[in-house]
């Protein structure tokens, strides 16, 4: 079989591959589909956050501050810094009495094109407020005041906040912790390292979950897409294409975890070098290549067709006349069910 990978092309020659490795799986963890190296442990990296925010509802922590629908979703969030994000976050501190400089992550950035340009043009000093984890360290601040916990180190692995998150992520993966990495991420607070079958399970799982936390954690990302990443990013335009039939949240270094609800499938993907262009090229061919296998009643191949422009973007020389394109080829191996 040929093997999923992305190309990157030039004129008429392909000028670069970056391998890929994926998992798809049912709510039971079983294996439907595979590109790679399914087990390849890699990190999950903020394709972690809503299981990191999971216990916000869980323990009570929404209840007692009064959080809204878009603080929750903020906290799952890897955002554009956009006005609205900074917002939702400030607002979020205020209502947990907590303040700006309490917030371990860092700035960096915008992960948003037309923000990155404003900060350039304008100058602007960012705050932490604006890192695109400034909801999920938020969150972890709410928990800590929740439980009397010490808000300072809240982002340090055996801080009380970090050990509650692990318990989270064992659950959902059903990874025992003692086989999880754990090690520092780029906004400071800990990351976790686990094969992608763990991964594609956590979301296959969350995906068909009747658990009042969670089914309504789901329910609130389905419905807030333009918070969960901002203007022209993947995340939320497939979700705007297909409402209420996938969710899909990027990490860094070539990760993509995605669950499908009505088909109770979840996948995780990593491209090998950690190529950040072809990640998002990677997930929407394996939603593809689902589709396709296994029917397509809620019209999502019609739904991806409007998203070209990530599926198959464009390169362009210095003068933006095209020059090549960034492709997938090759395909998932489907197992015997």
């Amino acid at each position: 079989m040929d093997p999923l990978r992305i190309e990157v092309t030039r004129g008429p020659m392909v000028e670069s591959v970056h391998r890929v490795s994926a998992a798809v799986v049912d709510a039971t963890g079983r294996l439907v589909a595979a590109a790679g190296e399914p087990g390849l442990i890699t990190f999950w990296r903020s394709a972690a956050k809503p299981f990191q925010a999971l216990p916000l509802l869980e323990d009570g922590v929404v209840d007692r501050f009064g959080l809204s629908d878009d603080e929750l979703a903020l906290a799952c969030a890897s955002h554009s810094s956009e006005p609205i994000h900074r917002r939702v976050a400030a607002g979020f501190l205020a209502k947990i009495d907590a303040t700006e400089d309490q917030l371990a992550c860092g700035p960096h950035p915008p992960l948003g094109r037309e923000i990155e340009r404003e900060v350039i043009r304008d100058r602007i000093t960012m705050t932490p407020i604006w890192s695109n984890c400034s909801g999920k360290h938020t969150g972890m601040l709410a928990l800590a005041r929740h439980h009397s916990w010490p808000l300072a180190g809240y982002q340090r692995l055996g801080h009380p906040v970090q050990t509650r998150l692990l318990t989270s992520v064992e659950r959902w993966t059903g990874l025992p912790r003692e086989e999880i990495v754990c090690t520092v991420d780029g906004c400071t607070t800990v990351c976790y390292g686990l094969p992608l079958r763990a991964m594609a399970t956590a979301y296959a799982r969350f995906g068909g979950s009747k658990e009042s936390a969670a089914a309504l954690l789901r329910r609130i990302i389905l419905d807030h897409p333009q918070l969960i990443a901002g203007t022209r990013r993947l995340c939320t335009d497939l979700m705007l294409a297909w409402p209420g039939e996938v969710f899909a949240k990027v990490g860094a270094e070539g990760v993509y975890s995605a669950t499908i609800p009505g088909h109770g499938l979840g996948l995780s993907i990593k491209v090998e070098d950690g190529d950040f262009r072809s990640a998002g090229i990677a997930l929407l061919a394996v939603i593809r290549q689902l589709l396709v296998q296994f029917g397509d009643p809620c019209g999502g191949l019609a739904r991806l067709e409007t998203l070209g422009e990530y599926a198959a973007p464009t390169i362009e020389n210095t003068r933006g006349e095209p020059t090549g394109v960034v492709r997938a080829a090759g395909s998932v191996r489907f197992l015997d069910t």
